[in-house]
């Protein structure tokens, strides 16, 4: 490729389009089924086939896209599997309501052409979010990709389906399920969230049949009082062991039984709890113990059904309303009281559920979780960090069985077949064509579909290519690392870990990376509601993708919420500007022949920055081992910025510069490029478009930075630690001026007289070789060793370790001048932190101001304090060499 100069300006859109455009092309994310070298492994969670790039999904597949990129320069053989999720109740959703505007629906369509509709959707817009992807930087192998409705995955779910049910893991029965009336199917528990709300709590009064008293039993859901068949207390309550009637069921002309079940809390109203077998989940249990009848009087489309009598046909709500009018027309409402409890919703439409009974299919997961349980335990599989083990744990211990039956169209088919001849229920991966029992040939397949995650629990094997023994399984499974949300540890990571060890008997990674949210910049949840929502490709438009994935990268630390705002990503993009001049100043000095390795080195500061070089590769290295990427950006932006560019650049021009000295100035020109280079390198994985575009100036390179190697300590420079401490003390010395510069308002431009005293005598032989750097970067016209003699007394003063600095201030200031200026800008400071302790003082504003605004004034106050003590004390000093003077 040819070199040119790099622009002036850094502008990262052109560039991240060629070089993402190049990487493929040029296959560089491709892993190899198999080979020698060492594999790493990662499976995209993937995203739903209807989403588009969020913030969650930004910092997860940057995560990823670090670890994979870290992984090749360390020349292992990567696999990051990509693909999408078909998202059942999401997708149909989205093209229901795409078709409702064409005045459709798919009950008019017919199944078949329902699902040709959704298919062509998939087509056309169902790879929104890979193409986003992709302008992340992420380096999938997109030649891969999967699609949890593609014939191979097809295949495995029906697989491990027939498998489970022939070992009796899969059941189908009629349990109280999370009905949405909405998306009309069933809801897992893990897909039902919980919300508190204001309602009420209903006090009826149930008169007992021989018309001697009764009992009060409360309810948030009077409407299901049409379907008990009991009232229950509890054993050890004495209030009620006499009694031994049965109950009138008020608004109906049944009569249901007093019973008695330890379940019913002693403590709370009367005693009496009403049971509804049909419509709660734990009354259902009290029913299967008391064999009582189940009576349902809420249908599928939340209407009543014919069971609630007078109340048929009326909507849930309204047939509540109604009920509650009538007890109250009866005297039977004895009170009611405003009530905060949680009510479940649909994860998607946001529908209040109702536990209604249904027959489903269901997984027998304890036997599974006993296994995933295990093996998290034994250490095959770590959660880091290593607090959500415990989470883990909990709910793995109170698992329930899972319900996997979806009422919907779009989705895996479950593969079972009743015969019309003798009701046999035929399960079975193929499409049988008779009955197994009968021989019949009238089958009808259950029009049900599995739940989204039944296959997307498969996908760390399936993707690879099970149930066929693939190299690619062999060489790949179990996967490294997962990097994912702590919401889905329970959706997702949990079942993925009981399917791969019950089908693979291997864990599927060993590791579970759990980050945290993306919060907006005062740590609320980012949500349309509250309109602070940062849409990731604004941020990349607006600043470019190297700078935001950086800024993710800084502030994923374990355990900690990101706060995310445009000025943080302002910020690294400004790192981004600074890395582009600091490589286009080093590209001038650079040429082929700087890569001649028998150039020896030999200045201090030569080997202090190969020094810092290695240091810093170690850190990034061990950080990127145990997922601390905030480390390592840290070190790497601390190091860049820093020792490379505020320091090492500086302090390397006039070696850079000197052309009576061809030694000196080609060792330099060596470290520089080797610097740079290995700088790149390291990089990379965070912020992978500008080091390939600067990669590809270097000369002498000519493949992509993604096929370099990830540098090791050895290759750079045994650890040099005498010249760190000389570099150290010149960084102190040159830092100390500097500070005094800006303490007194000195222009930089002015030359300045400066004198140094040591404690020690090897103080001053370790100043001396250095006395030239320190005169160059502190821009001096005399820098003395004083060894005896009187310090003048119109200088500056400023303490390091082990030695004075005394900065001649001798015609360099007008005292008077600076004393004017200095009180002028103490008074200003005072009037502003008299302001805040104003407010600080004032009862009204701390008792109705929002606690980040108070410690926001607190900051303020506490800084102007400061300020003005160093201003003050700056005015002291200039009087007293005033005074001197």
């Amino acid at each position: 490729m040819e070199k040119n100069l790099l622009a002036k300006i850094y502008e990262p859109h052109d560039i991240e389009k060629k070089w993402y455009a190049f990487w493929e092309s040029e296959q560089l994310f491709a892993a190899q089924d198999q080979n020698e070298q060492k594999s790493f492994s990662i499976v995209i969670p993937p995203p739903n086939v209807t989403g588009v790039l969020h913030m969650g999904h930004a910092l997860n597949n940057t995560m990823q896209d670090i670890l994979c990129r870290y992984r090749r320069l360390q020349g292992d053989n990567v696999l990051w599997m990509p693909g999408t999720d078909h998202a059942g109740i999401a997708t149909q959703a989205v093209v229901e309501k795409k078709l409702a505007t064409q005045g459709l629906n798919r009950h008019q369509m017919g199944k078949e052409k329902f699902l040709e509709a959704v298919w062509e959707w998939r087509k056309q817009y169902g790879g929104t979010i890979i193409k986003q992807l992709k302008r992340m930087g992420a380096s999938c192998d997109w030649k891969r990709e999967r699609f949890t409705m593609d014939e191979g995955l097809s295949k495995a779910v029906r697989k491990v389906f027939v498998k489970l049910y022939q070992d009796g893991l899969i059941y189908r029965g009629h349990y109280i399920i999370n009905w949405c009336q909405r998306c009309h199917t069933a809801l897992a528990d893990l897909e039902v969230e919980h919300e508190e709300i204001e309602g009420h709590l209903w006090h009826i009064f149930y008169p007992y049949s021989n018309g001697k008293g009764g009992i009060t039993v409360a309810t948030t859901r009077p409407e299901t009082m049409l379907g008990d068949t009991a009232v229950a207390v509890n054993p050890e309550d004495d209030r009620y062991q006499d009694i031994d009637v049965s109950l009138s069921l008020p608004l109906t002309d049944r009569e249901i039984p007093l019973i008695r079940d330890q379940y019913v809390d002693l403590n709370f109203g009367s005693g009496g709890l009403k049971v509804t077998p049909a419509h709660d989940p734990n009354d259902f249990e009290i029913g299967l113990r008391h064999k009582l009848p189940v009576i349902k009087v809420i249908g599928e489309d939340g209407c009543m059904l014919a069971a609630a009598g007078a109340y048929a046909g009326l909507d849930r709500f309204e047939c509540r309303r109604q009920v509650v009018q009538d007890l109250q027309n009866k005297g039977l409402l004895r009170k009611i009281e405003t009530h905060q409890h949680s009510v479940g919703h649909c994860y998607r439409c946001h529908e209040i559920i109702e536990p209604n009974l249904s027959k489903q299919w269901f997984i027998r997961v304890q036997p599974l979780a006993d296994k995933a349980i295990a093996a998290v335990k034994d250490g095959r599989t770590r959660i880091i960090p290593e607090n959500w083990s415990k989470t883990y744990f909990e709910w793995m211990y109170n698992i329930k069985d899972w319900c996997i039956s979806r009422q919907l169209w779009w989705g895996h088919q479950i593969p079972a077949w009743t015969c019309q001849d003798c009701s046999h229920l035929n399960v079975a991966i193929d499409t049988p064509e008779k009955c197994s029992q009968c021989g019949g040939s009238h089958l009808e397949q259950s029009s049900d579909v599995l739940d989204t995650w039944f296959s997307s629990a498969l996908w760390p094997f399936s993707t690879m290519g099970w149930p066929d023994n693939t190299k690619l399984l062999k060489t790949f499974y179990p996967t490294n690392v997962l990097v994912t949300g702590f919401d889905i540890l329970f959706f997702w990571v949990a079942r993925m870990m009981m399917m791969g060890l019950y089908f693979m008997d291997k864990v599927p990674f060993r590791d579970v990376y759990v980050h945290a949210l993306v919060r907006d910049e005062e740590g609320r949840k980012m949500s349309k509601s509250l309109g602070n929502v940062i849409d990731p490709l604004d941020v990349i438009e607006e600043f470019g993708t190297d700078a935001f994935r950086f800024t993710l990268a800084a502030f994923a630390a374990q355990g900690r919420d990101i706060k995310m705002s445009n000025q943080r990503v302002e910020g690294y993009r400004h790192f981004i500007n600074k890395i582009w001049n600091a490589a286009r100043f080093a590209l001038m000095h650079l040429s082929a022949e700087h890569l001649e390795a028998d150039v020896k080195v030999k200045s201090m500061l030569d080997r202090w920055i190969l020094t810092r070089l290695s240091r810093v590769t170690a850190t990034v290295s061990t950080a990127l081992d145990t997922y601390r990427f905030n480390d390592a950006a840290s070190a790497l932006y601390q190091f860049v910025w820093h020792e490379f560019c505020d320091w090492y650049l500086e302090a390397v021009k006039p070696a850079l510069y000197n052309q009576s000295d061809l030694d000196t100035r080609n060792s330099a020109c060596r470290t520089l490029y080797q610097v740079l280079q290995k700088t790149l390198i390291l990089l990379h994985p965070f912020i992978p478009f500008i080091t390939e575009e600067i990669y590809s100036q270097l000369p002498g390179e000519d493949g992509s930075v993604m096929q370099a190697a990830f540098p090791l300590n050895k290759e750079i420079t045994p650890g040099d630690s005498q010249a760190e401490a000389d570099m150290n003390l010149v960084i102190q010395i040159v830092s100390a001026i500097r500070n005094i510069r800006g303490e007194m308002n000195i222009s930089p431009s002015l030359t300045l007289d400066v004198m140094v005293r040591c404690e020690k005598q090897s103080i001053y032989k370790q100043i001396e070789p250095c006395r030239d750097l320190i005169i160059n970067l502190a821009k001096l016209k005399s820098f003395k060793l004083l060894t005896n003699g009187n310090i003048p007394h119109t200088v500056a003063t400023a303490v390091v370790t082990d030695a004075v600095i005394y900065v001649s201030m001798s015609g360099v200031i007008d005292f008077a001048k600076e004393c004017l200026r200095l009180e002028k800008e103490i008074q200003k400071i005072s009037k502003k932190s008299g302001g805040a302790s104003k407010k600080l003082n004032n009862g009204d504003f701390l008792s109705k101001a929002p606690e980040d605004v108070i410690q926001r004034v607190r900051e303020k106050h506490t800084t102007l304090i400061e300020k003005q003590q160093k201003l003050q004390a700056n005015l002291e000093r200039v009087k007293q060499m005033m005074n001197d003077e």
